[in-house]
């Protein structure tokens, strides 16, 4: 019997339409490559956690497609964060973001800022720490003061990452919390700053935990305290018997000074509610894998996590924040 004929073309095309509403909506997910933009250079915090995500995705099949780490460091960051600005409703780009999300905008007075783009979720926060030489003598942050202020000013030198960025934030608060000057030298990205310490070509630096672990394991440098207002808990031995909970808080020194990095995930402007839902749902379950647990204890990360109105809110304290420390700092384009 003709189906077609037993109850009329329209009735089943009404049946179909039925059978299909009550199905539910398949929820987006990825149909081609993601772009994962690291507006810094290779080897620094940005970098590693980026190509961590990467291989935690990929080891556990967390995406049907493929994650592709890009590095675009030019400008301070802001060749990253411009192409992400610029490719709006693509939602097959992301972008890992540090404090220069905050920073750049402000010292090179590119046309963007953190709201030019859909915030996804903090990921962690990042530490900062006092790093010298191992060969050095100074065993404590107060014995590596002493000997700055014994010499003329700009005598020792700081290495960290870029210009008008973090570390050099942080190097201008550590000069005024000791009353003296300190000669800052830039470069391209965490990881190259950590081989000029142990190449003695600078004094010390601010690297984050991550991008100096491996020399400070190799006892090539030596944490004298952690710009932080507690102590690390990750208690696992990183050297001897020393761990991230052996290093004393900046503050505990003498040194007044404290610094959080957010370490997040933004997209494109102009994304769907659903396509940023993927990305966070993504990141939850990243966050549940070993690789991500050791990372944190690795890289001594405060492990916060945050999405939504909630992530917005400090994302906009952060902002009144990073320009008040600019301002301080001489820092802003045009001032």
């Amino acid at each position: 019997m003709n189906i077609f004929n037993a109850f009329g073309l329209g009735a089943i095309t009404a049946l179909g339409i039925t059978a299909m509403s009550l199905q539910p909506a398949a929820a987006w997910e990825p149909t081609k490559p993601v772009e994962f933009i690291v507006p810094a250079g290779t080897g620094g915090g940005a970098d590693q956690m980026a190509r961590t995500l990467q291989g935690i995705i990929a080891k556990h099949s967390l995406m049907s497609t493929q994650l592709v780490v890009i590095n675009k460091s030019g400008g301070a960051g802001g060749e990253g964060f411009l192409d992400v600005k610029n490719s709006k409703a693509n939602p097959h780009k992301i972008v890992i973001t540090l404090s220069n999300l905050f920073t750049t905008p402000l010292a090179t007075g590119i046309p963007f800022n953190w709201k030019d783009l859909t915030p996804v979720a903090m990921l962690a926060l990042d530490e900062f720490v006092l790093w010298v030489n191992a060969e050095k003598p100074y065993k404590t942050a107060q014995e590596y003061v002493t000997a700055i202020k014994a010499a003329p000013d700009g005598t020792f030198k700081m290495g960290g990452t870029g210009s008008k960025q973090e570390d050099q934030i942080i190097t201008v608060a550590f000069e005024k919390a000791i009353g003296k000057k300190l000669t800052y030298i830039p470069y391209k990205g965490g990881g190259e700053v950590a081989v000029q310490l142990v190449g003695g070509h600078v004094d010390s630096t601010v690297n984050n935990p991550i991008e100096a672990v491996s020399q400070w394991r190799g006892d090539k440098v030596r944490p004298l305290c952690v710009f932080d207002d507690k102590t690390l808990p990750y208690t696992d031995k990183i050297l001897g018997d020393l761990s991230w909970s052996s290093v004393p808080t900046c503050k505990s020194a003498g040194v007044d000074v404290e610094y959080l990095m957010l370490r997040g995930i933004f997209m494109p402007p102009g994304v769907s509610a659903e396509q940023v839902a993927y990305f966070v749902d993504l990141f939850k379950k990243v966050r549940e894998t070993p690789e991500w647990q050791q990372l944190m204890k690795d890289g001594a990360f405060n492990p916060t996590f945050m999405a939504g109105p909630e992530f917005v809110s400090w994302l906009e304290g952060s902002e009144k924040n990073h320009k008040a420390l600019m301002q301080e700092a001489g820092f802003i384009a045009g001032n």
